[in-house]
């Protein structure tokens, strides 16, 4: 992660940050299983008030999750997935880090193993 320029490592930093709240999670799936939708058709999906559905798109709004496009007096919200992406890149390259670290600590491991079955024991 060291390598990942500033921003993008800001940008993972918000985007799990705004995933970390279920309602915010569930506002995601909504959208992506509506395509779009206002805060108030959001808003009876959850059991929340209408006004905390837009406190909680504003906060995917910043992490880059939705964007609200004004169409006369509604504001409708869609999936913005470009963000999401990244954070699963990274997620993704932090899980093959580690994976390979393992598969390191593995093969010394069965090295020593090998190593201590060929001597003889010495008592």
């Amino acid at each position: 992660m060291s390598d990942e320029p500033r921003g993008a490592v800001e940008s993972v930093d918000t985007v799990l940050a705004a995933l970390a709240d279920p309602t915010r999670r569930r506002l995601l799936e909504l959208l992506a299983a509506k395509g779009e939708a206002t805060a108030t058709t959001l808003a009876e999906h959850l059991p929340v008030s209408r006004q905390a559905v837009v406190k909680h798109l504003a906060v995917l709004d910043a992490a880059g999750l939705v964007s609200g496009g004004r169409i006369g007096r509604e504001v409708r919200y869609t999936v913005r997935p470009a963000a999401l992406d990244a954070t699963a890149r990274w997620m993704a390259s932090l899980a093959a880090d580690w994976d390979r670290r393992l598969a390191h600590i593995k093969r010394v491991a069965e090295a020593a193993e090998r190593d201590a079955q060929a001597r003889p024991d010495k008592p």
